[in-house]
């Protein structure tokens, strides 16, 4: 197979995945289920945003859950605003502000009345400390471990300084009792299929959008920093300035992914941008594939269905993260591309059938031409 009908098989199967969780609702009528598949595949946007860094170009960032918590804050915070009288107090204070005391509102927090600057917000910030970031490590050539090691410890100070201000951010408990966001008049509940169509909908386009970007000349120089960032370099190209590209693309779906949260669960949690949410990231990138952003986002979508299904049997109570553990363990060694690497394996082995028929078929032409050959060079002989 040659690599642009590779390329069509690959786009096919992208669209494949996005027919099937489009029409998904219409065949699921349960809005507790409903619900929980939504959860899935924001969780499935926010692994493929991962492996846009991690996978295509080689930026393991263990603070992913970074720019998804204060995705997920953003959106809280313009959508408490907006709450019922009796959740805030005078002025229309958030109650947290009201049990700890705070008279006025922060300025901070002025903005988010309007949801354009709480959706531009939930995108921008992430953006923005991403940019910062990344131009000092980048520029100062960082890479590797070392990177991993730059994100984690941003991910630790800024969950503690979330969890610090509790005045201003609702501390361990987060922000709870949120209105439903109301957009030109659609409600987007958490249980009804609005959302969910918003989400299916946000995933196809980060998905097909990213499939889009790797296809271009920016996505091979991506890839070509993933396999040796030092040619790349001796090219001529701007290594940092792609770098953080990849960097801050990833942080912005991230963020996206953090708001689509908050109307899911109906409350942001420092959870959500805590250590555990940010390895589990890097693992469902590593058991679905990295190097494929719809696998990443299979790896997601699976992992934790299986997690959900497991923890809520009671056979697997008290089990399941050990049979979790084994499975991706299992998937590390056997199938270390991920398990999108399946599909690969499939077809190289028709490939390889296909080739030895057609082997066969051809030899034995062959060999009844060259018996012909040699039964008229005896006739000739014998005359």
């Amino acid at each position: 197979m040659n690599g642009s009908n590779h390329t069509r098989w690959r786009l096919a199967g992208y669209l494949l995945f996005c027919v099937i969780i489009l029409i998904f609702p219409l065949v699921l009528n349960n809005d507790y289920l409903l619900n929980k598949y939504m959860r899935y595949l924001v969780f499935g946007i926010l692994s493929a945003s991962l492996s846009f860094s991690w996978g295509y170009t080689g930026i393991l960032n263990l603070g992913q859950a970074v720019s998804f918590g204060l995705g997920s804050y953003a959106m809280a915070m313009a959508l408490k605003l907006r709450t019922i009288p009796i959740q805030t107090g005078a002025k229309g204070l958030p109650d947290f502000m009201v049990w700890n005391n705070v008279k006025v509102l922060p300025w901070f927090w002025e903005p988010f009345h309007s949801y354009t600057v709480a959706i531009f917000a939930g995108v921008g910030v992430p953006v923005l400390l991403a940019l910062l970031l990344g131009w000092f490590m980048f520029r100062g050539r960082i890479t590797g471990v070392f990177v991993a090691i730059i994100t984690l410890a941003m991910l630790v100070v800024i969950n503690l300084l979330i969890i610090d201000q509790q005045k201003y951010t609702g501390g361990f408990n987060g922000i709870t009792d949120l209105t439903t966001l109301k957009i030109f008049g659609v409600a987007f509940d958490a249980y009804n299929s609005n959302t969910y169509y918003l989400i299916a909908g946000a995933l196809c386009v980060v998905l097909l959008g990213g499939f889009a970007i790797t296809q271009t000349k920016t996505g091979l120089i991506l890839q070509a920093i993933r396999d040796d960032e030092t040619r790349v370099r001796y090219f001529g190209y701007d290594v940092a300035a792609y770098q953080n590209f990849a960097f801050t693309v990833s942080a912005g779906v991230a963020g996206f992914a953090g708001m689509l949260y908050t109307l899911v669960m109906e409350f942001a949690s420092p959870t959500f941008l805590a250590v555990p949410l940010s390895l589990s990231i890097v693992i469902w990138c590593a058991v679905g594939g990295r190097g494929s952003l719809i696998g990443a986002a299979l790896g997601a979508i699976l992992v934790t269905g299986v997690q959900g299904n497991l923890s809520e049997s009671p056979t697997f109570l008290d089990t399941w993260m050990l049979v979790m553990g084994g499975i991706f363990i299992a998937v590390v060694l056997f199938l270390p591309k991920g398990l999108i690497s399946l599909i690969d394996i499939a077809a190289d082995a028709m490939k390889r059938r296909s080739d030895r028929t057609d082997q066969g078929q051809s030899s034995q032409p062959a060999v009844t031409i060259g018996g012909a050959a040699l039964y008229r060079s005896k006739r000739l002989g014998e005359g």
